[in-house]
C-alpha cells in the first residue's frame, strides 16, 4: 500500500463511520498514527478515536488540518458547504493540500467552489461493507490530476475494499447504482427469502442461517472463482430440477428487467441530488 516515505499528514473532517473504517484499515496495515488526525465537535467522539487508534484529535476543523498534507471530508453532504467554507476562511486559504470527498452526491465543481478553487479534488464513493474492511469504492480524479494524487487516494481507500477509477465524474453515480446502494439490495432479497422460509415453517432465527450462511458461501465461491456469474448458476441448476423450476419463476418476473429499472432509478436520484448541492 503505502512505502514509509510516502507517508503523508492526513487529517479527517469527521469522526463518523466511514472515517474510523478507514482509519482503522490505515491503522491496521501498519500505517503511523501520529500522521492521522481526526476533527470532531463532540467529546465522546475524539475520546473514541484517540483511545480506539491513538490519533490525534481536535474539536477545531481548521488546527486539524493547518499541518496536513490531504484532508479527508467525510462530514454530511448537506453540511459540506458551511463546513468547507469555514475550513478554508479559519485556515487562510486551502493552501496546496489535497482533499478526498467521501461526502454522497455533491459533485466536483460544487466542491471546488466550498473550498475556494482548490485544485486538489478527489472524489470518492465508498459503500457499507467498507465497514468490515470489504468494501467497494468508487474514485474519480478530474484531468490533468498528479498520478501521486490519486494513487495516494487509492491507498486509502484500498485500506477498507477494493476500488474502481471512473473516466467521467457521472460514473460515480453509477458506481452508487452498482456498489454504493447494491448491498441493500441484497438485504432485500435476503430478507424476502427469510420471509417465505419462516411462512414454510422455520423459525426466525433457523430461516435466518439459512439465509445468511448461504449468502456468505455463494459470495466466496464467486471470490476464488474465476467463471461468469452464468456460468456458476448454471453449475447448481439441474435441468428440470428444483432450482432450474425457482429460476424460470424470476425470469418469468421479468427479474433482470427489474434490476435494471431499480439501477436506473437510483442513478437518477443520484443525478436529482447532485443539482441540489
Amino acid at each position: 500500500m503505502f512505502e514509509q516515505q510516502e507517508h503523508k499528514k492526513i487529517t479527517f473532517i469527521g469522526g463518523g463511520n466511514m472515517a474510523r473504517s478507514i482509519i482503522g484499515g490505515l491503522i491496521k496495515r501498519g500505517y503511523p498514527a501520529k500522521l492521522i488526525s481526526v476533527t470532531a465537535p463532540t467529546d465522546r467522539t475524539r475520546e473514541r478515536m484517540a483511545d480506539d487508534f491513538g490519533v490525534n484529535t481536535f474539536e477545531d476543523n481548521a488546527k486539524g488540518a493547518n499541518d496536513a498534507d490531504v484532508v479527508v471530508l467525510a462530514v454530511k453532504p448537506q453540511l459540506l458547504d458551511v463546513v468547507c467554507e469555514r475550513l478554508v476562511a479559519d485556515m487562510g486559504g486551502h493552501g496546496d493540500k489535497l482533499y478526498l470527498s467521501i461526502a454522497a452526491g455533491v459533485p466536483l465543481e460544487k466542491l471546488r467552489t466550498y473550498l475556494s478553487g482548490a485544485p486538489r479534488i478527489v472524489r470518492s464513493m465508498p459503500n457499507t461493507p467498507s465497514l468490515l474492511g470489504l468494501g467497494m469504492t468508487g474514485l474519480y480524479a478530474p484531468a490533468g490530476a498528479k498520478n501521486e494524487d490519486k494513487m495516494l487516494c487509492q491507498g486509502l481507500m484500498e485500506a477498507v475494499g477494493k476500488i474502481v477509477w471512473v473516466e467521467e465524474e457521472a460514473g460515480i453515480n453509477h458506481v452508487i447504482a452498482a456498489a454504493g446502494s447494491a448491498p441493500a439490495y441484497f438485504f432485500l432479497f435476503m430478507e424476502a427469502i427469510q420471509k417465505e422460509a419462516e411462512n414454510m415453517g422455520f423459525d426466525a432465527e433457523t430461516a435466518r442461517e439459512l439465509v445468511q450462511q448461504t449468502a456468505l458461501g455463494a459470495a466466496q465461491m464467486v471470490t476464488e472463482s474465476t467463471l461468469s456469474f452464468s456460468t456458476l448458476r448454471a453449475q447448481v441448476t439441474s435441468k428440470g430440477g428444483t432450482t432450474a423450476e425457482a429460476i424460470r419463476t424470476f425470469e418469468e418476473g421479468a427479474l433482470s428487467e427489474l434490476v435494471a429499472k431499480a439501477m436506473r432509478a437510483a442513478v437518477d436520484r443520484a443525478d436529482e441530488m447532485a443539482k441540489q448541492f
